[in-house]
């Protein structure tokens, strides 16, 4: 990504759908358009949890990922952390369940997924966006419309 060039930043405020769906579809549109990607969460435990649902989301396919604990960091298609290393060269970075975010620069986009139900994540969602705005990054902020689509809200 060029310096010069402000990170995409999306807010993903789920209502309709668990993170447990949301996220195996957008890491997989990523990789399908050749990006790698580094899936921040907010505990050691939703890192385990998220790394037995990307091997059993679904019976017919799965997402190459690893942590550091399982080597190879930098040939990860998806790499798992609860820290803020980029081990392998991601152009994408998602944050789900509060998971802070330090430094967006480098990255050509950020994701934000945050569950709509709970007021404490809603409002750390806003910090964020904040913060993200005053950085000069592009920030879209997108919800599930009644039929499961994700449609960009003003």
């Amino acid at each position: 990504m060029a310096a010069d060039k402000p990170t995409e930043v999306f807010f993903y405020h789920l209502e309709r759908a668990p993170l447990e769906r949301v996220l195996p579809e957008l890491l997989t549109k990523t990789l399908e358009r050749g990006w790698r990607a580094v899936v921040q969460a907010g505990s050691p435990e939703r890192l385990e949890a998220l790394d037995t649902l990307l091997w059993t989301f679904d019976d017919a396919a799965f997402l190459p990922h690893g942590r550091a604990a399982d080597g190879h960091a930098e040939r990860q298609p998806v790499f798992l952390t609860t820290g803020d290393e980029n081990p392998n060269a991601a152009g994408v970075r998602f944050f789900v369940d509060g998971a802070e975010a330090t430094d967006l620069d480098g990255y050509q986009r950020a994701v934000f997924v945050f569950d709509g139900q709970d007021e404490a994540m809603v409002e750390r969602a806003r910090a964020q966006w904040t913060n993200a705005n005053d950085a000069g990054h592009d920030v879209t902020y997108w919800q599930q419309s009644a039929e499961g689509k994700w449609e960009k809200r003003a």
